[in-house]
Order: C-alpha cells, then structure tokens, then sequence
C-alpha cells in the first residue's frame, strides 16, 4: 500500500527544508511553514524502516482538530490545512524543550519509579504507586529536544533555567499554556470515555514575540491515553491497563528485542504487521475525535499533496 516516508518537494519561494523523525517542515520565505506530516514510525527515537498507511493523515487531522478545540485558550501556529497530511502556520523559532506532561505514573517515569528513582525532572513522586496509578496534581517533565537519532534527555526546572535554555518569564508561560492544554484534553478525553495519561507539547515564538503551540497535540504519537471505563477495576486487580497510544509499538520491539540501544536490530516489520498498525492508528483516531475516519486517496499520495500545497500558496 502506498505510504509516503520522505519528501523532496521545491515550493516557490522554499528557503530551506527540516526533516524531524516524522514531520518534514518547509520553511516559505522565512515567514510560512509548511508542515507535511508523513508515515514515518518512530519508537525509541529511532525511525522504523517501513511506513504506516494513514498514519501521517491521522497525525495531522487529530493534531489540526484539537488546535482548533484549544485555540481559545492558548494561541497556536496554524492557519490552514490545504491537505489531509498537511498543516501551513506561521514561521515560528521553536523553543528547545518539550514539555511533558502526566497526570499518571506511566511509560518513561513508571520505568524509573520501578528502578527505585522517586525525583524525575526535578519533581519529587509519592512513596506507595504503583503503575499506571493516578498523581494527586499532575506533573510537568520536561525533556530537551534531541536532534534525529539522538535521544531527548530529561531535565529539570531549575536546569533550563539556570542553563539559561529559556527564560524564566517564557518558562512560566509554558507551564501555565502546559496546564491548561492538559486540563482541556483531559476534559475532551472524558466525554469521550477515555483519560488522558500524559503528553507533550512544543511551542515556539513567532516573529512578533508572541508564545504559541506548535507541532502536534494530543495526537496517539505525543500522548497516551487509557480507556475509562474499568479504569480503576484493572489498578485494583493489578491488570494492564487497556491503552491507546503507539506504547504497542515500543512493547512489540521490546518483545522484538529492540529498544534502540546500541548493538540492537530492528525486528523485521512484516506486510500484516504493518496492515495492524494501520488499523490501530485508525481506532485510535476514531475513540480520539469520536467520528469516523475517512481515508484520503493515497494512489499517488505525493502528487497530491504538492497540487494541494502549490494551490493554496498561490492564493496567497
């Protein structure tokens, strides 16, 4: 099936391309981006060989919809989405942390508190949780962006600011736009019968000075969610939690023996196996937004999003 994994595009007026692990970001006259979302699979911060059907269009939609549904509370990048795998926003200098978050002990900070480790980023957790159990406040956990292929470190509070990676007044402004996003998503994902267990954002400046989010929000590749209903049954039973998120793709490489340490191979990625990521993404899209996913015309996926791009330019 056909899948689109990099691009090569030449815009009119294309100052310079950036590649990131999934999203490939056209700069148009140092004042546009235009951000092309491709089926390129990441785990372990490390691009899997082959690439997903859907999944960029899914990325893109999801994270286009829910700027949309926060834009009242916190300012974002876009303007226009010309194509089901494209986002165009405002030329933006991106600040150079993610912010995490998470509302439960999960993923990354499940696996330390399992080694023992009760401070991650600078924040202290509780004695007594176990995993997957809900924080009393949610917490943020930062982590610097790493260039491809190099892993994204954590760090603390104190750290970005004393290394002087943002500044104090932004910093503030980024927890409080951290806090409010997760507040929302957490509110969007209850009506939906599902929690929102931790994500992350990115934001930038724009030329004019003004923070906004940028990138991709509460999307199955930055956030985890759980199923609500028999929640808490599962934690008293001591049971997996029922999750939706690309956590399936880390634990199918750990099964693999792969978890991009060095030394390691990536498992072989099979036609069904990759038939069953696709349609994973798509359930996710699905219990996500709460509608149904219509897929796009992927016969010949590169000409069209370069008709679709070149024609919304030209309007400009």
């Amino acid at each position: 099936m056909n899948t689109i994994t990099t691009t090569d595009f030449h815009f009119p007026n294309q100052k310079s391309v950036y590649r990131g692990k999934v999203r490939e970001v056209y700069n148009i006259n140092d004042e546009l981006l235009v951000m092309i979302a491709t089926d390129r699979l990441s785990a372990f911060d490390v691009v899997l060989p082959k690439g997903i059907p859907y999944k960029g269009q899914i990325l893109n939609q999801i994270a286009t919809q829910f700027m949309e549904l926060t834009e009242d509370i916190v300012p974002n990048w876009l303007i226009a989405t010309p194509d089901p795998n494209v986002a165009i926003g405002h030329l933006c200098s991106p600040f150079k942390v993610e912010m995490v978050i998470r509302g439960y002990l999960s993923g990354h900070a499940a696996r330390e508190y399992a080694e023992g480790k009760r401070i991650i980023c600078g924040v202290t957790m509780p004695e007594g949780l176990k995993e997957n159990d809900k924080f009393l406040e949610p917490i943020i956990t930062p982590t610097t962006k790493a260039d491809n292929g190099s892993h994204d470190e954590d760090i603390s509070r104190e750290a970005i600011l004393e290394k002087g990676i943002v500044g104090k007044e932004d910093y503030i402004i980024l927890e409080q736009y951290t806090r409010a996003l997760f507040q929302r998503g957490t509110e969007i994902a209850a009506s939906r019968g599902l929690i929102l267990v931790d994500t992350k954002y990115e934001f930038g400046k724009t030329k004019d000075g003004k923070i906004v989010l940028i990138d991709e929000i509460h999307t199955p590749d930055s956030s985890r969610y759980f199923y609500a209903d028999g929640y808490q049954e599962r934690q008293d039973n001591n049971e997996q939690q029922k999750q939706l998120s690309k956590e399936f793709v880390r634990q199918w490489l750990i099964a693999n023996g792969f978890q991009g340490k060095e030394g390691q191979h990536i498992p072989d990625m099979t036609e069904d196996y990759i038939k069953t990521v696709s349609e994973r993404y798509i359930e996710l899209y699905e219990k996500i937004l709460g509608e149904k996913f219509e897929k796009a015309n992927i016969e010949n996926i590169y000409e069209r999003i370069e008709t679709n791009v070149l024609h919304y330019l030209k309007q400009l």
